[in-house]
């Protein structure tokens, strides 16, 4: 059973018990609402222009959490809150029910709480619009207060809120008190949704039907990652939690689709950071008779369209970065950037062993033996080297064979693929292809990345004979694209952690003793 762990909460446990003394049932069962706080001030202000006796005479009933309360003998002001706003509770003794004006006066009903009122429109003396209350009733007690959020107003007409609900970490484990104190918060979530609308309204008019592929999954693959396990007791079966959605909506391109695309989550089993989760929201489509560079057009419109929707532009503050995500965007091989980045050119160091040497000496990079030449190139070169510099929206192109085993080979050299990651702000964005569509190639890049990355590492690919016996039917060449939704969010709300975009963020246990740095963010 709760006990209250501290003063108010003891406070609020007493004023419940007074409330039940004096019949007031805690949690009824019904509400009503017949306006929100925007539509109330909306309807009123309508019809006070034209007729202001109508405008009194406007009955509403209105609901919402208690923001603030002031009380002064027979008349008390109170500010509720619900999602679009606030609005006054105008409460006088003489309008309404004296038990009901005296559960305000005795402080029974306060701050935090839900509550309900009718009363007809009107504005104070202050010029304040207000609901002139005639019924008062409490919807919900609050046992354990909301933290303290206080407000200024800055000489600009900005409101500044501060508090003593700071705490980055608590207030990830505590999302819902997050959210009810900082408007920003909610923001920030209400962006995330309508940038998922904003991607699924522009695929929809780019020909692609939204999908649902498996979750669970008995053969994982389409990244190179670390899954999930778990295991189905009744088939006696291990299964994966996705990395990827790419095999199966690949498939189903072979099963007669042009295009298709899904928006959901995936969940791979490796560190944190702070772009880093281990479930996250992922785009990924792949369409018919393109190729990569097609891709490249689509990805730049579509991230144009969707920042232009959200915030209104196609420029967007990120930082201390104004980006610009007009296309076109600048196109670089890797070959190319890591001369303008980081003044190598990786084709001087054509296998595992100069590369490393070159990376030890030029940037102090230690290498762990039986690192693949592609990996270095991707990971440690464009990763560490060139990825910082990548500020404004850049496609980077045409990635080693070894690092993309569904990608099509480059016509100039059996050595790279087509395959482009393109970056905003520093960060990876997203990852895409000219698919590969050679059955016999794929089986043999399937045994190449067992030879390369064996079991149980990250970059491990299993060996998936269905996809093959997919691809033998007969597969279309196709364009495919994977993006991460979490990061584009970061962008669009200017969020540095990708923490501060994912409701519930995974976090550490409470009692975990090990230090969180700021590299990890945990």
């Amino acid at each position: 059973m709760w006990q209250p762990t501290n003063k108010l909460e003891e406070e609020r446990l007493n004023k419940a018990q007074a409330l039940k003394e004096r019949g007031v049932e805690l949690y009824p069962r019904r509400a009503t609402r017949t306006h929100t706080t925007a539509e109330a001030i909306a309807a009123f202000e309508a019809l006070e222009s034209e007729n202001p006796e109508a405008a009194a005479e406007l009955e509403v009933t209105v609901a919402g959490r208690v923001r603030r309360v002031n009380v002064k003998g027979k008349v008390s002001f109170m500010h509720y809150a619900d999602e679009q706003g606030r609005l006054q509770l105008f409460l006088r003794i003489n309008d309404m029910d004296e038990n009901q004006y005296m559960l305000v006066k005795d402080k029974l009903i306060e701050i935090d709480d839900f509550v309900q009122a009718t009363g007809t429109m009107m504005r104070t003396r202050a010029g304040e619009i207000s609901v002139r209350v005639s019924d008062f009733q409490l919807l919900s007690k609050t046992m354990s207060p909301l933290p303290v959020i206080k407000e200024v107003t800055q000489d600009d007409g900005t409101v500044k809120e501060y508090g003593e609900f700071s705490d980055k970490e608590a207030r990830y484990r505590q999302r819902y008190a997050d959210l009810a104190v900082n408007k920003d918060v909610r923001d920030v979530f209400r962006k995330r949704a309508k940038t998922i609308r904003a991607m699924q309204n522009f695929l929809d008019d780019e020909g692609m039907l939204e999908v649902e592929t498996p979750i669970l999954q008995p053969i994982y693959g389409g990244a190179a990652a670390r899954p999930f396990t778990t295991h189905h007791n009744q088939l006696h079966q291990d299964l994966f939690l996705r990395i990827s959605f790419e095999l199966y909506l690949k498939r189903l391109l072979v099963g007669g689709y042009d295009a298709v695309y899904e928006i959901g989550r995936d969940f791979r089993n490796e560190g944190v950071s702070w772009k880093h989760n281990p479930e996250f929201t992922m785009l990924e489509f792949y369409k018919a008779y393109i190729d990569y560079t097609g891709v490249m057009d689509i990805t730049e419109r579509m991230t144009a369209y969707v920042a232009e929707q959200v915030t209104g532009s196609t420029k967007i503050i990120w930082q201390d970065h104004e980006i610009d995500l007009t296309p076109p965007w600048e196109r670089l091989t890797i070959r190319e950037a890591g001369k303008k980045y980081a003044g190598v050119d990786y084709m001087d160091t054509p296998d595992a062993e100069s590369m490393a040497v070159m990376l030890e000496e030029k940037f102090g990079e230690k290498v762990a033996p039986g690192e693949s030449w592609g990996r270095m190139v991707v990971e440690r070169l464009l990763g560490n080297q060139i990825e910082p510099h990548l500020i404004q929206p850049t496609i980077i192109m045409d990635y080693p064979r070894d690092m993309s085993p569904f990608a099509k080979p480059t016509e100039y050299d059996v050595k790279h693929t087509e395959r482009f990651e393109y970056f905003i702000g520093g960060m990876e964005m997203g990852n895409a292809f000219t698919e590969l569509n050679d059955p016999f190639d794929q089986e043999q890049r399937f045994v190449d990345m067992a030879t390369l990355y064996g079991k149980g590492k990250d970059e491990e690919t299993p060996f998936d004979e269905d996809y093959l016996r997919a691809m033998r039917y007969g597969m279309p060449p196709m364009g495919g694209y994977g993006g991460g939704v979490d990061r584009l969010v970061m962008l669009l709300t200017n969020q540095r952690s990708i923490r501060d975009v994912v409701m519930f963020p995974h976090l550490r246990s409470r009692d975990t003793v090990e230090s969180e740095s700021d590299s990890s963010e945990v």
